[in-house]
Protein backbone atom coordinates (compact mmCIF):
# COMPACT_ATOMS: atom_id res chain seq x y z
CA UNK A 1 0.00 0.00 0.00
CA UNK A 2 3.08 2.61 0.96
CA UNK A 3 6.30 1.79 -0.10
CA UNK A 4 8.80 4.78 0.70
CA UNK A 5 12.77 3.84 -0.67
CA UNK A 6 15.60 5.71 0.49
CA UNK A 7 13.84 8.71 1.52
CA UNK A 8 16.22 11.55 2.63
CA UNK A 9 15.36 15.51 3.75
CA UNK A 10 17.66 17.99 4.31
CA UNK A 11 17.45 21.31 6.28
CA UNK A 12 20.29 23.36 4.98
CA UNK A 13 23.22 21.48 6.62
CA UNK A 14 20.88 19.33 9.26
CA UNK A 15 19.34 16.04 7.60
CA UNK A 16 16.29 15.52 9.05
CA UNK A 17 15.07 12.21 7.37
CA UNK A 18 18.29 9.65 6.76
CA UNK A 19 18.33 6.84 3.90
CA UNK A 20 14.50 5.65 5.35
CA UNK A 21 13.40 2.81 3.43
CA UNK A 22 9.85 0.54 4.81
CA UNK A 23 6.75 -0.48 3.39
CA UNK A 24 3.05 -0.43 5.01
CA UNK A 25 0.37 -3.21 3.85
CA UNK A 26 -2.67 -2.81 3.61
CA UNK A 27 -6.02 -3.41 6.02
CA UNK A 28 -3.63 -2.63 9.30
CA UNK A 29 -2.50 -0.22 12.16
CA UNK A 30 0.76 1.33 12.11
CA UNK A 31 2.23 3.33 14.69
CA UNK A 32 5.23 6.01 14.19
CA UNK A 33 6.74 6.19 17.60
CA UNK A 34 9.95 8.26 18.07
CA UNK A 35 10.82 11.17 20.07
CA UNK A 36 9.88 14.65 19.65
CA UNK A 37 12.87 15.55 16.54
CA UNK A 38 12.67 12.32 15.35
CA UNK A 39 11.92 13.13 12.16
CA UNK A 40 8.13 11.51 12.33
CA UNK A 41 5.82 14.49 11.34
CA UNK A 42 9.08 15.70 7.79
CA UNK A 43 8.60 11.90 7.27
CA UNK A 44 4.69 12.33 6.89
CA UNK A 45 4.45 15.35 5.28
CA UNK A 46 6.58 13.79 2.65
CA UNK A 47 4.07 10.85 2.59
CA UNK A 48 1.18 12.74 1.78
CA UNK A 49 3.23 15.21 -0.41
CA UNK A 50 3.35 18.40 1.56
CA UNK A 51 6.38 18.45 1.00
CA UNK A 52 9.85 17.47 -1.27
CA UNK A 53 12.22 15.06 -0.41
CA UNK A 54 15.76 15.69 -1.32
CA UNK A 55 16.29 12.07 -2.36
CA UNK A 56 14.06 8.77 -2.84
CA UNK A 57 10.26 7.77 -3.65
CA UNK A 58 7.18 7.24 -1.82
CA UNK A 59 4.47 5.07 -3.68
CA UNK A 60 0.96 5.21 -2.80
CA UNK A 61 -0.98 2.04 -3.82
CA UNK A 62 1.83 1.93 -7.14
CA UNK A 63 1.47 5.77 -7.37
CA UNK A 64 4.47 7.79 -6.71
CA UNK A 65 3.68 10.40 -4.64
CA UNK A 66 5.91 13.40 -6.87
CA UNK A 67 5.60 12.06 -10.41
CA UNK A 68 1.63 11.13 -10.01
CA UNK A 69 0.33 13.10 -7.22
CA UNK A 70 -3.12 13.54 -8.04
CA UNK A 71 -3.55 9.48 -8.27
CA UNK A 72 -1.93 9.12 -5.39
CA UNK A 73 -3.41 12.00 -3.19
CA UNK A 74 -6.90 10.52 -3.99
CA UNK A 75 -5.75 7.22 -1.78
CA UNK A 76 -4.37 9.26 1.18
CA UNK A 77 -6.25 11.04 3.87
CA UNK A 78 -4.24 13.20 6.24
CA UNK A 79 -4.44 14.95 9.50
CA UNK A 80 -1.52 16.80 10.78
CA UNK A 81 -0.64 17.74 13.90
CA UNK A 82 -1.88 21.11 13.55
CA UNK A 83 -5.66 20.68 11.59
CA UNK A 84 -6.20 22.39 9.07
CA UNK A 85 -9.53 23.97 10.22
CA UNK A 86 -11.15 27.38 9.52
CA UNK A 87 -12.36 28.43 13.24
CA UNK A 88 -15.09 30.52 11.58
CA UNK A 89 -17.22 27.60 10.03
CA UNK A 90 -19.12 24.83 11.70
CA UNK A 91 -18.17 21.66 11.28
CA UNK A 92 -20.34 20.97 8.27
CA UNK A 93 -19.57 24.26 6.67
CA UNK A 94 -16.00 23.40 6.67
CA UNK A 95 -16.76 19.67 5.58
CA UNK A 96 -18.87 20.92 2.75
CA UNK A 97 -15.61 22.98 1.80
CA UNK A 98 -13.18 20.00 1.74
CA UNK A 99 -15.19 18.10 0.14
CA UNK A 100 -15.89 20.09 -2.88
CA UNK A 101 -11.94 20.02 -2.78
CA UNK A 102 -11.43 16.54 -3.05
CA UNK A 103 -14.21 16.57 -6.48
CA UNK A 104 -17.21 15.50 -4.66
CA UNK A 105 -20.42 17.14 -5.47
CA UNK A 106 -24.33 16.52 -5.02
CA UNK A 107 -25.91 13.94 -3.49
CA UNK A 108 -22.42 11.81 -3.14
CA UNK A 109 -21.13 14.91 -1.24
CA UNK A 110 -24.07 14.57 1.26
CA UNK A 111 -23.89 11.11 1.56
CA UNK A 112 -20.13 11.05 2.22
CA UNK A 113 -20.51 13.90 4.98
CA UNK A 114 -23.13 12.08 6.70
CA UNK A 115 -21.45 9.29 6.79
CA UNK A 116 -17.62 10.90 8.54
CA UNK A 117 -19.83 12.76 10.68
CA UNK A 118 -21.53 9.14 12.17
CA UNK A 119 -17.92 7.88 12.23
CA UNK A 120 -16.10 10.79 13.97
CA UNK A 121 -19.41 11.32 16.07
CA UNK A 122 -19.62 14.77 15.71
CA UNK A 123 -23.55 15.38 14.91
CA UNK A 124 -24.22 16.85 18.28
CA UNK A 125 -21.70 19.61 17.55
CA UNK A 126 -22.09 19.65 13.54
CA UNK A 127 -23.59 23.45 13.15
CA UNK A 128 -21.47 24.70 16.20
CA UNK A 129 -18.91 27.20 15.19
CA UNK A 130 -15.35 25.26 15.45
CA UNK A 131 -13.68 28.08 17.18
CA UNK A 132 -16.48 27.24 20.17
CA UNK A 133 -15.43 23.36 20.40
CA UNK A 134 -13.16 21.50 22.27
CA UNK A 135 -9.88 20.29 21.38
CA UNK A 136 -10.86 16.41 21.31
CA UNK A 137 -13.75 17.85 19.13
CA UNK A 138 -11.32 19.92 16.89
CA UNK A 139 -9.67 16.80 16.33
CA UNK A 140 -12.55 14.34 15.58
CA UNK A 141 -13.56 17.19 12.79
CA UNK A 142 -9.76 17.21 11.26
CA UNK A 143 -9.99 13.26 11.57
CA UNK A 144 -13.71 13.90 9.62
CA UNK A 145 -12.34 15.45 6.77
CA UNK A 146 -9.91 13.19 6.22
CA UNK A 147 -12.30 10.40 5.70
CA UNK A 148 -13.71 12.29 2.79
CA UNK A 149 -13.24 10.85 -0.23
CA UNK A 150 -13.12 7.24 1.35
CA UNK A 151 -9.19 7.15 1.28
CA UNK A 152 -7.16 4.02 1.42
CA UNK A 153 -4.96 5.19 3.97
CA UNK A 154 -5.42 7.76 6.84
CA UNK A 155 -2.29 9.01 8.26
CA UNK A 156 -2.79 10.50 11.16
CA UNK A 157 0.36 13.46 12.62
CA UNK A 158 0.34 12.90 16.51
CA UNK A 159 -3.61 12.78 16.72
CA UNK A 160 -3.93 12.45 20.59
CA UNK A 161 -1.49 15.85 21.21
CA UNK A 162 -2.60 17.74 24.06
CA UNK A 163 -6.15 15.69 24.62
CA UNK A 164 -7.29 15.27 28.44
CA UNK A 165 -7.20 11.58 29.00
CA UNK A 166 -11.15 10.99 28.27
CA UNK A 167 -10.55 12.32 25.02
CA UNK A 168 -7.30 10.26 24.34
CA UNK A 169 -9.16 7.48 24.92
CA UNK A 170 -12.12 8.44 22.71
CA UNK A 171 -9.59 8.89 20.03
CA UNK A 172 -7.94 5.49 20.61
CA UNK A 173 -10.75 3.79 20.08
CA UNK A 174 -12.10 5.99 16.89
CA UNK A 175 -8.44 4.80 15.52
CA UNK A 176 -9.30 0.98 16.38
CA UNK A 177 -12.78 1.10 14.35
CA UNK A 178 -10.93 3.14 11.27
CA UNK A 179 -8.46 0.45 11.41
CA UNK A 180 -11.45 -2.07 10.01
CA UNK A 181 -11.74 -0.20 7.10
CA UNK A 182 -8.92 1.49 6.21
CA UNK A 183 -4.74 1.54 6.63
CA UNK A 184 -3.92 3.72 9.40
CA UNK A 185 -0.49 5.53 10.16
CA UNK A 186 -0.37 7.46 13.12
CA UNK A 187 2.39 8.87 15.12
CA UNK A 188 2.84 9.42 18.46
CA UNK A 189 5.53 9.45 21.21
CA UNK A 190 3.34 7.84 23.54
CA UNK A 191 4.18 4.41 23.88
CA UNK A 192 1.47 2.86 25.85
CA UNK A 193 -0.76 4.52 22.97
CA UNK A 194 0.85 3.07 19.84
CA UNK A 195 0.99 -0.53 22.10
CA UNK A 196 -2.79 -0.97 22.79
CA UNK A 197 -4.21 0.59 19.44
CA UNK A 198 -1.52 -1.09 16.43
CA UNK A 199 -0.56 -4.39 14.92
CA UNK A 200 2.78 -2.96 13.29
CA UNK A 201 5.44 -0.91 15.12
CA UNK A 202 8.11 1.40 13.68
CA UNK A 203 10.79 3.23 15.42
CA UNK A 204 12.45 6.35 14.73
CA UNK A 205 15.37 7.94 16.25
CA UNK A 206 17.33 11.01 14.74
CA UNK A 207 15.90 10.15 11.07
CA UNK A 208 16.47 6.54 10.51
CA UNK A 209 14.52 3.58 11.48
CA UNK A 210 15.54 1.73 14.39
CA UNK A 211 12.82 -1.07 14.40
CA UNK A 212 9.75 -1.99 12.99
CA UNK A 213 7.92 -5.06 13.85
CA UNK A 214 4.86 -6.18 15.94
CA UNK A 215 4.26 -5.07 19.58
CA UNK A 216 5.21 -8.83 20.59
CA UNK A 217 7.81 -9.61 18.43
CA UNK A 218 9.73 -6.47 19.27
CA UNK A 219 9.39 -7.32 22.75
CA UNK A 220 10.86 -11.07 22.10
CA UNK A 221 13.26 -9.75 19.81
CA UNK A 222 14.99 -6.41 21.25
CA UNK A 223 14.39 -6.01 24.94
CA UNK A 224 16.91 -6.41 27.76
CA UNK A 225 17.11 -9.41 29.53
CA UNK A 226 14.85 -10.18 32.35
CA UNK A 227 15.77 -8.94 35.89
CA UNK A 228 16.04 -10.47 39.09
CA UNK A 229 16.91 -7.97 42.32
CA UNK A 230 16.89 -10.16 45.68
CA UNK A 231 18.57 -9.27 49.36
CA UNK A 232 19.74 -12.31 50.74
CA UNK A 233 21.35 -12.55 54.25
CA UNK A 234 24.42 -14.09 53.25
CA UNK A 235 27.97 -13.21 52.67
CA UNK A 236 28.81 -11.80 48.91
CA UNK A 237 31.01 -14.96 48.66
CA UNK A 238 27.81 -17.43 49.60
CA UNK A 239 25.20 -15.45 47.12
CA UNK A 240 27.96 -16.46 44.15
CA UNK A 241 28.30 -19.67 45.22
CA UNK A 242 24.86 -20.37 45.40
CA UNK A 243 24.07 -18.77 42.23
CA UNK A 244 27.06 -20.79 40.66
CA UNK A 245 24.64 -23.44 40.45
CA UNK A 246 21.67 -21.53 38.85
CA UNK A 247 21.69 -21.98 35.28
CA UNK A 248 20.52 -19.26 32.48
CA UNK A 249 22.02 -16.39 34.62
CA UNK A 250 23.84 -14.09 31.91
CA UNK A 251 24.43 -11.33 34.29
CA UNK A 252 25.83 -10.84 37.89
CA UNK A 253 25.99 -7.76 40.32
CA UNK A 254 26.51 -7.90 43.89
CA UNK A 255 26.23 -4.95 46.36
CA UNK A 256 27.15 -4.97 50.48
CA UNK A 257 23.88 -3.03 52.16
CA UNK A 258 24.84 -1.25 55.54
CA UNK A 259 23.16 -3.90 57.71
CA UNK A 260 25.59 -6.40 56.33
CA UNK A 261 22.74 -8.56 54.02
CA UNK A 262 23.83 -8.12 50.11
CA UNK A 263 21.76 -7.04 47.07
CA UNK A 264 21.80 -9.02 43.89
CA UNK A 265 21.13 -7.73 40.10
CA UNK A 266 21.04 -10.99 38.19
CA UNK A 267 20.09 -11.00 34.24
CA UNK A 268 18.42 -13.98 32.46
CA UNK A 269 17.60 -14.10 28.70
CA UNK A 270 15.46 -16.98 29.71
CA UNK A 271 12.17 -17.35 28.02
CA UNK A 272 10.29 -18.28 31.84
CA UNK A 273 11.86 -15.50 34.55
CA UNK A 274 9.26 -17.27 36.64
CA UNK A 275 11.26 -20.37 36.45
CA UNK A 276 14.47 -18.71 37.22
CA UNK A 277 13.62 -17.38 40.28
CA UNK A 278 11.83 -20.31 41.51
CA UNK A 279 15.57 -22.02 41.10
CA UNK A 280 16.77 -19.42 42.98
CA UNK A 281 14.31 -19.84 45.60
CA UNK A 282 14.94 -23.07 45.92
CA UNK A 283 18.84 -22.72 45.89
CA UNK A 284 19.02 -20.56 48.69
CA UNK A 285 16.82 -22.94 50.36
CA UNK A 286 19.10 -25.25 49.99
CA UNK A 287 21.98 -23.96 51.55
CA UNK A 288 19.23 -22.75 54.90
CA UNK A 289 20.19 -18.55 53.61
CA UNK A 290 17.81 -16.57 54.04
CA UNK A 291 15.71 -14.69 51.17
CA UNK A 292 14.72 -11.45 52.33
CA UNK A 293 13.33 -9.76 49.67
CA UNK A 294 13.19 -10.40 45.37
CA UNK A 295 11.74 -8.79 42.55
CA UNK A 296 11.26 -9.25 39.23
CA UNK A 297 11.67 -7.13 36.31
CA UNK A 298 10.05 -7.96 33.20
CA UNK A 299 10.90 -5.61 30.44
CA UNK A 300 8.57 -3.70 28.27
CA UNK A 301 7.78 -1.48 25.04
CA UNK A 302 9.58 1.48 27.09
CA UNK A 303 13.05 -0.53 27.07
CA UNK A 304 12.81 -0.99 23.54
CA UNK A 305 12.59 2.76 22.89
CA UNK A 306 14.97 4.17 24.98
CA UNK A 307 17.23 1.45 24.28
CA UNK A 308 17.11 2.03 20.54
CA UNK A 309 16.17 5.70 20.42
CA UNK A 310 18.97 6.16 22.77
CA UNK A 311 21.61 4.68 20.56
CA UNK A 312 20.98 6.22 17.41
CA UNK A 313 20.58 10.00 19.12
CA UNK A 314 24.33 9.26 20.26
CA UNK A 315 26.37 12.25 19.07
CA UNK A 316 23.28 14.03 18.14
CA UNK A 317 23.49 17.97 17.41
CA UNK A 318 22.77 19.76 20.16
CA UNK A 319 19.86 22.01 18.75
CA UNK A 320 18.00 20.63 15.55
CA UNK A 321 17.46 23.62 12.89
CA UNK A 322 14.96 23.94 9.95
CA UNK A 323 10.83 23.76 9.76
CA UNK A 324 8.82 21.97 7.63
CA UNK A 325 6.90 23.88 4.21
CA UNK A 326 3.82 21.98 3.75
CA UNK A 327 0.46 21.01 5.28
CA UNK A 328 1.83 20.06 9.24
CA UNK A 329 3.85 21.61 11.35
CA UNK A 330 7.51 20.33 11.85
CA UNK A 331 8.57 18.71 14.88
CA UNK A 332 12.18 19.36 13.93
CA UNK A 333 10.87 23.28 14.42
CA UNK A 334 9.45 22.73 17.98
CA UNK A 335 12.94 22.25 19.72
Amino acid sequence: MITVEHLTKYYGDFMAVDDLSFEIEEGHVYGFLGPNGAGKSTTMNIMTGCLSATEGHVRIDGYDIFEEAEKAKKRIGYLPEQPPLYMNETPLEYLRFVGEAKGLHGAELDRQITRVVGQTRIDGVKNRRISALSKGYKQRVGIAQALLGNPKVIILDEPTVGLDPIQIIEIRDLIRELGREHTVVFSSHILSEVQTICDQILIIAKGKLVAFDEPGNLERRLLAPSEITLTAEATEQEVRDILSGVGRITGLDLEREAAGNVMARLKTEHDDIYEVSRAVFFAFAEQKKALLEMTLKKANLEDIFLELTDNARQGAPASDAGTDAGCGESEEAEQ
